[in-house]
């Protein structure tokens, strides 16, 4: 009678197996996606209670994308980061355009503005995932693509429950909450001390 193989002659010689996820990269997913909802909740809440962006909002992004993008390129060389670097400048892209002098109805403008929901909305998840990446080089090699859209759906749901909240404020929330938070009153906010 012969005992079952062991798990390590099931495994050697074969190739064809997908490598184990470790539990640092389920920790390292978690972080991120962590991060990333922080990240994306109040700019999408201000556009849904205001609807616009805040100044300061754009000029973090700005500031973090233009950190990470000396951090990509100072890091060791090796693998390939033009992409990475284009994408980091986006934001600076922005701030650049900003200062071009436009009459309010000029298509420029409005590439503008688009560009600034863009920088708001998506360039904060890009700017934190090229940073798990360089700080966690196993997060690209090591996460399934499964976990890799788990990232992607749980910052878009938190991104949309955002603005949705954003939106409807008036129902949770008081004009003396947004006073006493140090914001100004939105449209529509019910008269009110801090709940």
């Amino acid at each position: 009678m012969s005992s079952p193989p062991s798990d390590d002659s099931r495994h050697a010689g074969s190739d064809r197996l997908a490598p184990a996820r470790s539990p640092a990269s389920a920790r390292a997913t978690g972080v991120v996606i962590i991060a990333m909802s922080i990240a994306v909740w109040w700019p999408a809440f201000t556009l849904g209670a205001w609807g616009t962006f805040f100044f300061d909002q754009l000029l973090t992004v700005w500031a973090a994308s233009v950190g990470a993008l000396i951090v990509v390129l100072f890091q060791p060389r090796g693998r390939p980061r033009v992409l990475k670097a284009l994408a980091l400048l986006v934001p600076s892209l922005w701030l650049v355009l900003s200062f071009v002098p436009l009459d309010s109805d000029d298509v420029l403008t409005v590439v503008i503005d688009l560009l600034a929901v863009f920088v708001a909305l998506l360039s904060v998840p890009a700017t934190i995932w090229v940073l798990a990446r360089v700080m966690w080089p196993e997060f690209g090699e090591d996460i399934s693509r499964g976990r890799r859209f788990l990232v992607v759906i749980a910052v878009v749901v938190v991104g949309v429950a955002s603005f949705a909240l954003g939106a409807n404020q008036e129902h949770f929330l008081t004009c003396g909450d947004f006073v006493v938070s140090g914001n100004s009153e939105p449209q529509g906010c019910v008269p009110g001390p801090p709940s």
